[in-house]
């Protein structure tokens, strides 16, 4: 009885450390587009910005805590900080490459991958409503997708499917690990910042005409929010970790039609109200499931 109310102590704290980070994520496009920069200097100068906070953090923790827990667990560690610094490339320009609503739609599809991967390498077989919901999804990408191809981002969508793909897998990953991975996606922003200083041809060539709003999303926002999405797989499943992707799905496209009047398609936004529609009823099916089963943990006193 304690180990499963620990258990479920856990798992409450695994879902308010990911609703925090995904909740936080949703304004990181929205900055990136604020800085008016050109794609790979906007690559070096966030990838060089979040490194430098993840030193800061990791040598704040380890100054003012007794916190000696490796940075990079071991090799899980090191391929999941990869794995990370690919994804940062391919998400960056994909920023740049289609539309924000595009974009979110397509990442949102992250909890299903997030399901067949947790199947497949771990185990966790995804319930039937899981299979229903991502059924409806793939028609919801198949949409923005072939809008793409209409409108001339297809390089753009297939940059945010490969994205999504490659998220699904860290969580997957760090789910299996069960370990602390909430340094890894800070550290790993050194690879996109030396790839994107290579291609703009070193520190001289970045153009950033608004740096300052870069600087608080390199400095302050992804830090806070990766830290938080990369811990949560330590407490809660993988599949549960992606829904809070969810939230940037939502309100990233709302802070963009707010600042910058960006409006999706209608071929978009008839594919992404299919995505979002799946998603929230999956996510409430699964908040069911897991009242059910805490009530079932609860301990009954005779009357």
């Amino acid at each position: 009885m304690q180990d499963q109310l620990q258990q479920a102590a856990d798992h409450r704290k695994g879902l308010l450390i990911t609703a925090i980070g995904g909740l936080i994520l949703t304004i990181d496009i929205p900055l990136i587009k604020l800085s008016q920069g050109e794609a790979w200097s906007v690559v070096a100068t966030r990838g060089g910005l979040t490194f430098l906070a993840a030193l800061v953090m990791w040598a704040g923790l380890r100054l003012f805590t007794a916190n000696r827990e490796p940075v990079i667990p071991g090799r899980t560690g090191l391929l999941v900080t990869a794995l990370y610094g690919i994804a940062a490339i391919s998400f960056m320009l994909a920023v740049f490459h289609t539309t924000t609503a595009n974009l979110v739609f397509i990442l949102a599809f992250n909890p299903m991958f997030a399901a067949l991967m947790g199947w497949l390498l771990i185990g966790e077989r995804p319930k039937p409503q899981t299979f229903v919901a991502m059924a409806a999804m793939i028609i919801g990408v198949g949409l923005i997708v072939s809008d793409g191809l209409q409108a001339g981002n297809m390089i753009g969508n297939l940059l945010a499917l490969f994205t999504s793909l490659m998220l699904s897998l860290i969580i997957t990953i760090s789910r299996k690990a069960r370990t602390g991975m909430g340094f890894a996606p800070l550290f790993a922003a050194i690879v996109p910042c030396m790839v994107g200083l290579i291609m703009v041809g070193g520190p001289s060539g970045i153009v950033l005409p608004e740096p300052g709003w870069l600087v608080l999303n390199g400095l302050i926002v992804i830090p806070v929010a990766f830290w938080c999405l990369a811990t949560g797989p330590k407490y809660i499943s993988g599949p549960e970790v992606a829904m809070f992707y969810l939230l940037e799905t939502i309100l990233a496209p709302v802070w963009m039609w707010l600042i910058f009047a960006e409006a999706p398609t209608r071929l978009g936004l008839i594919g992404g109200v299919i995505i979002v529609t799946a998603l929230v009823a999956h996510s409430l099916w699964q908040l069911s499931a897991h009242r059910r089963a805490a009530r079932s943990f609860a301990p009954r006193h005779p009357v």
